[in-house]
């Protein structure tokens, strides 16, 4: 068996049975997909539910050889590969319970900046629509000009949002519903290869795989996954951008939409979930970025509870320092950034809370006080 743990997890995704839950599962027990592999006669006595079917199955030469041979792919064309356990995954997804064990990247961004959202929305943008995505990043760039933007590269509201990043000078990240051997729909490949230079392209799946309509409600749990927020602009009562404002929601992450006048076909799904407080009311950047917690926060007085723990405990230091100098973080940001797991990390940023030191803001947001 490999020892690369690129080719070790691809070939996970090419065992029959095991499933997108099951395999980050596995390899979260094992430590690694070389592990899972390796360790495979001992998997029984370390993880329940793992029967001799399954370990029958991760004796699969014909995965190893498919895995190889994509590797080959991907270094041919400049395609990073990242693995589950890799640092350069994207961090806020790797939290997910359904995370892929293993993603394709062709671009030149980090997936783990300070601040992501994701704009979705109909393929049948209307003329608003359309304006409020060129609009509302024009003003948001000039907030917050380092945010990562991402969508998924489909008609309507998703290409104009990366048009609109690409205007702006925004790195803009769109995740597919197929292999990175294509684009689709191919008239967006020119701003695909635009968005190579600052931003690039992400996938889960495989060269050969075809852009199935099952594999949008798949690559939705990425686009969600991978971002602080996720911003709807406009939906009919039902689509693909409300089962990523689901997943977002599921996801414990900030979701927003765009309300509409009542009676339009495009603006039913953002007026309910508003109406049902699945989505904050968005109607614009400096709403958004005051909602999130982005601003700069003004100078003023520690809070007396703050004088009262003149020292803090190392960990409990680094956390706060990283806090004062960055500013607001993501809690998978800030377990990145401070080398620790997000388990520690949260029971750090509750004793900082209860010090009256840290602020906990939405979608898994925190900023020191």
């Amino acid at each position: 068996m490999s020892t690369d743990e690129r080719i070790c997890s691809i070939a996970l995704t090419l065992i029959p049975g095991i499933g997108r839950t099951g395999a980050k599962r596995l390899t979260e027990a094992a430590g690694s997909a070389v592990d899972v592999f390796a360790l495979r006669k001992e998997l029984s006595q370390r993880i329940s539910g793992v029967n001799a079917t399954l370990l029958k199955a991760l004796d699969a030469p014909e995965a190893f050889v498919r895995a190889e041979r994509e590797l080959e792919f991907a270094q041919n064309n400049h395609i990073e590969v990242l693995p589950f356990t890799d640092r350069r995954y994207p961090a806020r997804l790797r939290d997910c319970v359904d995370a892929p064990v293993v993603l394709f990247f062709k671009g030149n961004t980090d997936l783990n900046r300070r601040r992501v959202i994701s704009m979705v929305g109909t393929r049948k943008a209307s003329e608003q629509g359309k304006q409020f995505c060129v609009d509302f990043l024009h003003d948001l760039q000039a907030l917050l000009p380092d945010v990562l933007v991402v969508s998924g590269l489909a008609y309507g509201i998703d290409i104009y949002s990366h048009r609109a990043a690409l205007t702006n000078r925004l790195s803009t990240v769109a995740v597919l519903a197929h292999g990175l051997d294509r684009i689709y729909p191919a008239v967006h490949r020119k701003y695909a290869v635009e968005m190579l230079a600052e931003g690039g392209l992400l996938t889960e799946y495989l060269t050969g795989t075809e852009p199935e309509r099952y594999n949008f409600v798949g690559r939705n749990r990425i686009v969600a996954g991978m971002s602080d927020a996720t911003i709807v602009i406009e939906s009919a009562a039902k689509g693909g951008s409300l089962i990523t404002a689901d997943l977002a929601n599921d996801y414990h992450r900030e979701c927003f939409a765009v309300p509409g006048r009542p009676g339009d076909l495009y603006a039913q799904g953002c007026n309910n979930l508003i109406r049902t407080n699945r989505a904050v009311l968005l109607q614009s950047a400096e709403e958004f970025v005051a909602c999130m917690g982005w601003g700069t926060a003004a100078t003023h007085q520690p809070p007396v509870q703050q004088q009262l723990f003149p020292e803090l405990p190392p960990e409990e230091e680094k956390i706060a320092l990283l806090l004062r100098e960055q500013g607001a973080m993501h809690i998978d940001v800030l377990a990145r950034e401070a080398d620790l797991p997000v388990y520690r990390i949260s029971a750090l940023l509750f004793e900082l809370e209860m010090k009256g030191m840290v602020q906990t803001l939405p979608g898994g947001m925190y900023r020191s006080s």
